[in-house]
């Protein structure tokens, strides 16, 4: 009779099965994740970036209301030599421009490897953003950007962090120098396709910044 007791009693006060929900919606987006990754079909682009950028639209897309479904991945884990910037339409399911792009001058040489939201750092900053209004500047047309996470990129426009073309983000820069030229922390691309992509991604679009670095990682608020 007591044995008999025990059992309910447990039974009634088990968890309703919350870990279980958990790991089924984790699995969801997962899978999700990996399915248009699979349509994507570019093996330039490393399935862990995007991962973390599609999971992170997912979690933004409804309070940060994006304009449209694209996302804008710069991969910073790869050297500037690489074509590292990625529009990726989400509905059609495809690369719709990639090329080059700058990292700031502090950030590192060849690859970026540090990183800051403190002004006048000349560092790129990591993670979430949404585009803004664009303006006509010294690189010419520019498009601002707001950086979404506290701490690690919310000083983007106080910073005067924005896409802009430059000289420095072309092919034959790298020709040249064996490198990119590096920016003041702008993810600065170069001038072929340049109004295809501000026109793209204008005024509302997601901007994930990437680089597989523990400590982004770990405390951002997105990704967690």
């Amino acid at each position: 009779m007591i044995f008999t007791f025990l059992i309910v009693f447990l039974t009634f006060n088990a968890p309703d099965n919350l870990p279980e929900k958990s790991v089924n919606e984790t699995s969801e987006s997962l899978s999700g994740a990996q399915s248009i990754y699979q349509e994507l079909n570019n093996k330039h682009l490393p399935f862990e970036a995007f991962e973390m950028a599609y999971n992170g639209w997912l979690k933004l897309k409804d309070s940060v209301h994006f304009e449209k479904n694209i996302i804008t991945l710069v991969d910073f884990s790869q050297p500037s030599t690489h074509k590292r910037f990625f529009l990726i339409d989400i509905d059609s399911k495809s690369v719709i421009y990639q090329n080059y792009v700058a990292h700031g001058k502090n950030s590192g040489m060849l690859n970026a490897e540090k990183f800051s939201n403190i002004a006048n750092s000349n560092q790129s900053s990591l993670g979430f953003y949404k585009t803004g209004e664009t303006y006509y500047g010294k690189h010419g047309l520019s498009l601002k950007l707001d950086g979404l996470e506290k701490g690690i990129n919310d000083k983007a426009r106080e910073r005067h962090i924005v896409i802009h073309k430059a000289d420095y983000a072309e092919e034959s820069f790298i020709k040249k120098y064996g490198r990119l030229g590096r920016s003041f922390g702008c993810p600065a691309i170069p001038s072929a396709n340049y109004q295809f992509v501000i026109d793209n991604i204008k005024e509302g679009t997601m901007l994930f910044i990437y680089h597989p670095k523990a400590t982004y990682i770990k405390t951002s608020s997105i990704l967690n």
